[in-house]
């Protein structure tokens, strides 16, 4: 199976590089179902996978300036804070065993494999939709940054976004992306490529409060983390050749019916 889990990694990067997000849903079950990781430790590595792909990525939109650094920055700032102090203080704080439904033992692994497919089918739900986003063009975008931030909602939702992050190991593109659109009156182009960065630094600051948590087997990450890079590069090529819109729809349909498998795996399997 563990060969299956290195294709998956292309598959990811393929992903990213295709339709610019997606693709670390689906980080967390392949480490689990197919590499053989405990749960908590995937969602950790998932992290730094993410991260540094999401990292790769962004430096693709950096170059043809579709990257707003300043609402890299409002948006990222809490969203930092708040995925280290998941991953340092809360996920530790979380017992192995929480409690007992009849026969069930509800342990720390299944509430988090239980979270990530709750979001991997709100996340293909916001992929399957088309999105009717009201956003300004690429001029009165910088202009509306320039004046205004909604410094609330970017505020509350950065923090979400990283409590979430940090306890399922996901970027969350598809809850950014909308939010730099309504709160930063970004245009959609800026706000893939915002929002690639703002992924790549939460999750790799949330990496990092596991390092003083969990043994890290870097030399699986590397390789892990190289083929899903290899991956953009693949995706980044092929993408001007294969529609995003109907990929994007049909990827959406995957991750659907991948969530409903983990919550009935973990519930009745």
């Amino acid at each position: 199976m563990e060969i299956f889990g290195y294709i998956a990694a292309l598959v990811i990067g393929l992903s990213l590089g295709l339709i610019g997000g997606g693709g670390s849903i689906l980080t967390v079950p392949v480490l689990v179902y197919l590499i053989g990781l405990n749960p908590v430790i995937s969602t950790a590595y998932s992290l730094f996978i993410v991260g540094l792909t999401s990292l790769v990525g962004s430096y693709k939109f950096y170059k043809k300036g579709l990257v707003s650094l300043k609402t890299a920055v409002v948006f990222g700032l809490p969203s930092i804070v708040a995925v280290y102090i998941t991953r340092r203080y809360l996920v530790p704080a979380i017992p192995e065993n929480i409690f007992t439904l009849g026969d069930t033992i509800v342990t720390k692994g299944m509430l988090l494999m239980l979270l990530f497919a709750a979001l991997m089918v709100f996340a293909s739900i916001s992929m399957i939709k088309k999105k009717k986003l009201t956003a300004a063009t690429p001029e009165q975008g910088s202009l509306a940054q320039e004046q205004k931030f909604n410094y609330g909602g970017i505020l509350a939702e950065g923090l979400v976004v990283g409590t979430l992050t940090g306890l399922v190991g996901a970027g969350g593109g598809f809850l950014i992306i909308p939010a730099l659109v309504l709160f930063s009156k970004l245009d959609m182009k800026m706000a893939v490529g915002t929002s690639l960065l703002i992924i790549a630094v939460k999750s790799l600051f949330g990496f990092v409060g596991d390092i003083f948590n969990y043994d890290i087997n870097w030399l699986f990450l590397s390789v892990f983390s190289l083929i899903s890079i290899a991956g953009i590069f693949v995706g980044s090529f092929l993408s001007t050749r294969i529609p995003a819109d109907k990929l994007k729809s049909s990827f959406g349909w995957f991750v659907l019916v991948m969530g409903i498998y983990i919550i009935a795996k973990e519930l009745f399997l």
